[in-house]
């Protein structure tokens, strides 16, 4: 029979899981709680957070927010990300940190409603930033645009620019 203090944190896992962008689950063996909180203090500067909770706790979260495939992966001891704003950021937290802690190995993560892989989540930290991926859009939806105003500007330009040397030349007459 669950107690009241294991509703409380699936109903809670719940919640944040339902509000994360992005899900990433870590094998954290042999790493000293210290080093986890440094750890949770990069993740909270990224808008992100991580949680160790029994994997049965866990598994019936996932179950509940409908996020069924995330069940497999809790397997062992899991340290839960959850990211809440861009899906990079956290990513990028944790490969920085992956690289310094022994111990301490990226398995998967959920993005929407599929796992992805380690290869494929450790690709994410290669990513640049949202704001940087939108300004790239929407350049390259300018640039046309700017093309064609220039290619209109062209002809007036070059007609003022002979004007200005027939005035030039009728000058120095």
């Amino acid at each position: 029979m669950p107690t009241e203090k294991k509703k409380s944190i699936v109903k809670d896992l719940v919640e944040t899981i339902d509000k994360s962008n992005i899900i990433v689950l870590a094998d954290f063996r042999g790493v000293p709680a210290p080093k986890l909180t440094t750890l949770r203090r990069r993740l909270k500067a990224v808008n992100s957070e991580i949680k160790v909770v029994k994997n049965t706790l866990s598994r019936l979260a996932a179950r509940e927010s409908g996020k069924e495939e995330l069940v497999k992966s809790l397997v062992g001891p899991t340290a839960i990300t959850f990211g809440y704003g861009d899906i990079s950021a956290p990513v990028k937290a944790l490969v920085a940190y992956q690289n310094e802690t022994e111990g301490f190995t990226i398995r998967d993560g959920l993005l929407g409603n599929k796992i992805y892989g380690k290869e494929d989540i450790m690709t994410l930290a290669t990513l640049p930033s949202r704001e940087v991926l939108l300004g790239r859009v929407l350049g390259q939806m300018n640039a046309p645009i700017a093309l064609f105003v220039g290619a209109l500007a062209s002809p007036i330009r070059g007609f003022v620019g002979i004007l200005q040397a027939r005035i030039n030349q009728l000058e120095e007459k």
